[in-house]
């Protein structure tokens, strides 16, 4: 049973007329509202205070990435400057060993008639070997037959030694 002195809010007495129970509808509407509005208050505004951390913290990282990549666009720069001289100076340096590989090709190509020049001279000097060998052998001969002259006149000589005082 129901107490007639304490009323039950949630239910709207039967003889109020239809503006009270669109108030008291409103009523609750603002009521639920306002607990609601509670509710996301508590999930939007720490929600919206880490978003904005958050931005921030991206915006940061954002600038900083920027400016890191300034740095390297400047450092690669720099680099590409000293390597485009370095390459300069590769190009000239091919450019001169390739004239001094021409400078030797000529070398070579006049040593190679020199060398052909030389035929004839090689065709003497195998001539004038020949005539070493042949007076090799002919001073050979010359020596054993001192050697066995020395022979023949050394057994008499000895003989005759033997008579002279001296």
């Amino acid at each position: 049973m129901q107490d007639t002195a304490t009323p039950n809010t949630d239910q709207v007495p039967a003889e109020a007329p239809t503006t009270s129970a669109n108030a008291y509808a409103i009523d609750r509407l603002s009521q639920a509202f306002e607990s609601s509005a509670k509710r996301w208050e508590l999930i939007v505004y720490p929600s919206l205070f880490a978003f904005i951390i958050l931005a921030a913290y991206g915006f940061y990282l954002v600038f900083s990435l920027a400016k890191d990549v300034h740095y390297l666009a400047i450092s690669v720069d720099t680099n590409m400057t000293v390597m485009a001289s370095n390459m300069q100076a590769i190009s000239s340096n091919v450019a001169q060993m390739s004239q001094d590989v021409r400078r030797m090709t000529t070398n070579v190509e006049s040593i190679a008639q020199d060398v052909q020049a030389l035929r004839p001279m090689l065709a003497s000097l195998q001539q004038m070997d020949l005539a070493m060998r042949n007076m090799t052998v002919s001073t050979a001969s010359i020596r054993q037959d001192m050697a066995v002259m020395n022979n023949s006149f050394s057994r008499p000589m000895q003989f005759m030694n033997w008579f002279m005082p001296w």
